[in-house]
Order: C-alpha cells, then structure tokens, then sequence
C-alpha cells in the first residue's frame, strides 16, 4: 500500500473514532439532562411522570405548609399565568420563602404533584447575607462601614 493511502485510511479511522466519540458523549449528557420548564409549560404541553426536570416560579404567597414531620414543605410554584402544586422533603435553602423564586429539582408524580428533590432558591442583585446586614460597601475606599 502507498504511503498515501495509508494516510488517508489513517484519517478516515481518526474521523471515525472522532465521530464516534462524539455521539457517545451526547448519548451520555441526554441521560443526564433535567430540562427547564415553567408552569405554563408543564401545563401547556405537560411532562410525563417520572422524567427528571427543573420547575422554575415564584411560591405563591400563602401556600407553604410544613408537614408535622418538620421537613416536609407543600407549596404552589407559578409564573403568574399557571400553577403547579409541589412538595419537597428535605432542609429548605435559607432564601427560600413565599413570594421568591424557585428552581426545584424533580420530577411529577402520576397525581401532577411536582416531588422536588432538590431546592435552589433564586436571589434578586440586592442580596445581602443576613451577617452583612446593617453594612454598606463603600465604593471609594472599597471597604465595608456601619451604616447607623
């Protein structure tokens, strides 16, 4: 065989394995993606029970109750123009409250109820961490002062 076709059965097997590698690093990233739906969307198109998604809202004012149990947390997530009931065992993030934003990790069981595994509660750019408070950043000497 010529030098030259030894070098293009060479990049032909490359190409191949290239391809190959490829397509099995999307099989592997399409098992494990959780994609982002909004109450609007669950309701419009709906989601099978059991697939893994994110459900993302804000919890509706008045509609957090914690289980006797003390871990259990039922909530409405909504985008003002659908709600989904959730519920969610676990220790909830600190900035999760009614009337603030939720990303939930889950998926829907066969009643339409969201079972999150996971909370990730969403913060507005004015956040400030409850030991900070009372402080203000002063720009010009970039330090942090009392403000009284």
């Amino acid at each position: 065989m010529k030098a030259k076709h030894q070098r293009l059965v060479l990049a032909l097997v490359a190409l191949a394995a290239l391809v190959g590698a490829g397509l099995l690093a999307a099989s592997a990233l399409r098992d494990e993606a959780a994609y982002f739906y909004a109450p609007a969307d669950v309701r419009a198109k709906g989601v099978e029970p059991g697939k893994a998604i994110r459900l993302g809202g804000m919890v509706v004012k008045g509609s957090l109750k914690r289980a006797t149990d003390g871990v259990t947390l039922r909530f409405d997530v909504t985008d003002g123009k659908a709600t989904v009931p959730a519920v969610f065992s676990g220790i909830a993030p600190d900035l999760f409250k009614e009337g603030s934003g939720v990303v939930a990790e889950g998926a829907f069981d066969a009643k339409g109820t969201f079972v999150a595994t996971n909370l990730l509660a969403k913060h507005d750019e004015r956040y400030m961490p409850r030991e900070l408070e009372g402080m203000k950043y002063d720009e010009a000497t970039h330090q942090l002062k009392v403000e009284r």
